[in-house]
């Protein structure tokens, strides 16, 4: 039923930590930013609603970068 491959590929210990931090660094960049944005927009003005656009349109802005900033995090942690 099930055919899985007998296909096996070792991982070393570096290559898995480093996934881990680059993995790490690349979620922190993509959240913190856009919740500080959408947190700052809403106490100092109190408009939830322009918070909230801003913060989801940032959030996006760095995503479409996201292949490019992983090669950055990546070169700089090897």
């Amino acid at each position: 039923m099930f055919n899985f491959s007998k296909k096996k590929t070792d991982i070393s210990a570096e290559v898995l930590v480093n996934t881990i931090w680059v993995s790490s660094f690349l979620a922190m960049i993509f959240t913190l930013p856009p919740l500080g944005l959408f947190l700052g927009i809403y106490l100092w003005t109190g408009n939830l609603i322009v918070g909230a656009v801003i913060g989801f349109g940032v959030h996006f802005v760095i995503l479409a970068f996201s292949g490019r900033i992983s090669k950055i995090i990546t070169q700089f942690m090897s």
